[in-house]
């Protein structure tokens, strides 16, 4: 098969005609798939719309050529559709995945994750993951028959397990929810529409979730550049990195250093995608899955980097925690950023009424836990303007994070 064309359905993909279906049953789409309609109510809800003033790495007013939330989903997709299309898989349902996967994210991005953890640790934490199922399951407010987008069983199990089971088959849970449990907010949805939490995902939501690595990956390295905190010489550091380097200046010996960053990108962006296809060509012809049940009973991803591109990738992202991340600039802005939601949520707790009124609707039966998780879904649903803009209104100061 030729780079670039698409395979023919596989075997193992996910089968529109065969979803599970949905929790609120709704009437076939005469010109849709069940899968494509998923992914269209994503793109027209709120909760994307968003994301273009949500943080990835730089507050939105630095400067518009930095990543947002937004721009990084549909970097995400474009990459996982580079590898679906090649392994015949479902391309529908990988972009909602792709497109999906940060509308849980609060905002000043992992800053805001740590705070609004923090704010509510006595209520079972906050978890982006868990918030982007409360999105598509609750706190999309367009239809007249329910809450939420109500999407497909495969677009949910994607959403909620796109990085691996959350528990094994007696419930208790692996990995990173070892030690504080399944997040609250998917173990009660679990309990009315069962997304086999100890089974991994679909092969399109692993693909998803590995385009998500590549794409932060090559994309922080760009505006990391861009903004100063490295130079592209650092990079050298790393082998791969070091590589693609010199075999630019060896093509382009006078190019200038923004042509040779953004080459970079590109070269990385292409060489992990086609490390990604050779594995998963080399996982899927070992354990020959005939269907996608067969993909959620595997012991392990079917999707995943070889072995020393893992190495490599590994060794991005410890370039990237040193020099980028935990930056002194980025940790002061970041430090700011925390504090403002410690403000607003204390601020909303001791005076509920400065919410707004739609977000009071049905508060007068809320106990504590319930109180605290419905501010907490107001601040997780902020853009960093308005998060902004809200504690300007709160407060006398307010940091100008940049």
């Amino acid at each position: 098969m030729s780079v670039g064309m698409a395979a023919p359905r596989a075997p193992y993909a996910c089968d529109p005609d065969r979803s599970r279906g949905r929790l609120v049953t709704e009437p076939p789409s005469r010109t849709r798939s069940p899968f494509r309609r998923d992914c269209d109510r994503v793109i027209h809800s709120t909760a994307f719309r968003r994301l273009k003033y949500k943080t990835q790495v730089f507050v939105f007013h630095e400067g518009d050529h930095y990543r947002t939330r937004l721009t990084h989903s549909l970097e995400v997709a474009q990459i996982a559709r580079a590898l679906v299309r090649q392994l015949g898989l479902d391309e529908d349902l990988t972009e909602t995945l792709a497109l999906a996967h940060d509308l849980g994210h609060p905002p000043f991005g992992h800053a805001g994750e740590r705070a609004l953890d923090a704010c509510l640790k006595e209520f079972g934490g906050f978890d982006h993951n868990a918030q982007a199922l409360r999105v598509v399951a609750a706190l999309e407010h367009r239809y007249p028959e329910f809450d939420g987008l109500n999407l497909t069983w495969e677009s949910l199990e994607g959403i909620v397990k796109h990085n691996g089971p959350l528990t094994d088959r007696s419930g208790a849970p692996v990995g990173r929810y070892r030690e504080h449990g399944v997040p609250v907010g998917i173990a009660e949805y679990n309990k009315a529409y069962d997304l086999e939490l100890w089974s991994f995902a679909s092969l399109e939501a692993q693909v998803a979730a590995i385009a998500d690595d590549i794409a932060y990956d090559a994309h922080d390295i760009d505006d990391g550049l861009r903004a100063g905190l490295f130079h592209l010489d650092d990079l050298k550091v790393m082998p791969l990195t070091a590589e693609i380097i010199a075999e630019t200046s060896a093509h382009y010996p006078e190019l200038e250093d923004v042509r040779r960053g953004a080459e970079l990108v590109r070269e990385l962006i292409s060489h992990l995608i086609g490390a990604v296809f050779a594995e998963a060509q080399k996982s899927l012809a070992a354990v020959k899955p005939q269907s996608a049940q067969d993909v959620r009973q595997q012991s392990r991803a079917l999707i995943a980097f070889p072995a020393d591109v893992a190495e490599e990738e590994a060794a991005i992202k410890r370039f990237l925690y040193q020099h980028m991340y935990r930056h002194k600039r980025v940790m002061r802005v970041m430090a700011e950023a925390e504090q403002i939601l410690f403000d607003l949520f204390a601020k909303y707790l001791t005076s509920p009424d400065e919410l707004p009124p739609e977000w009071l609707v049905g508060a007068e039966a809320d106990n504590e836990g319930d109180r605290a998780r419905r501010i907490g879904n107001f601040i997780a649903g902020m853009t960093d303007r308005f998060a902004l803009t809200e504690h300007q209104r709160l407060f006398d100061s307010t940091p100008d994070l940049r």
